[in-house]
């Protein structure tokens, strides 16, 4: 059986597209709209959070270089049971501040965090 040229270059740009597409990268809706400066504007608006576990003793570091204000918690989980896990209530950090924020279990931390709220109005 003898293929006729036209047909041959059109299977092969059916078998290239889905290839094709695989590859290329995937976008948002909101890719064209910037969608992608919001993102990063949005991680901007974040204080920047240092969390130091010493073995039964937490200690957040957050600064602020944004223009806006960052309500920041930090949540502490212990390693045994019978310990307390603790969250601290949000306290803003306003720019060009830093904040300090200590906790503490019994025994061993498990794991501990940093949330940021936005400021209320």
């Amino acid at each position: 059986m003898r293929l006729r040229p036209r047909f041959t270059a059109a299977l092969a740009l059916l078998i290239s597209l889905p290839y094709v597409a695989a590859c290329a990268p995937a976008q948002d809706a909101t890719a064209g709209k910037g969608g992608h400066a919001r993102v990063a504007e949005k991680k901007r608006e974040r204080a920047e959070c240092r969390i130091e576990v010493d073995r039964f003793l937490v200690t957040a570091t957050c600064h602020n270089p944004n223009p806006t204000v960052d309500r920041v918690a930090l949540h502490i989980e212990c390693a045994q049971w019978w310990d307390i896990d603790t969250d601290s209530r949000p306290k803003p950090v306003f720019p060009a501040e830093t904040l300090r924020m200590d906790g503490r279990c019994w025994k061993n931390v498990q794991s501990a965090w940093v949330s940021h709220q936005k400021p209320a109005r």
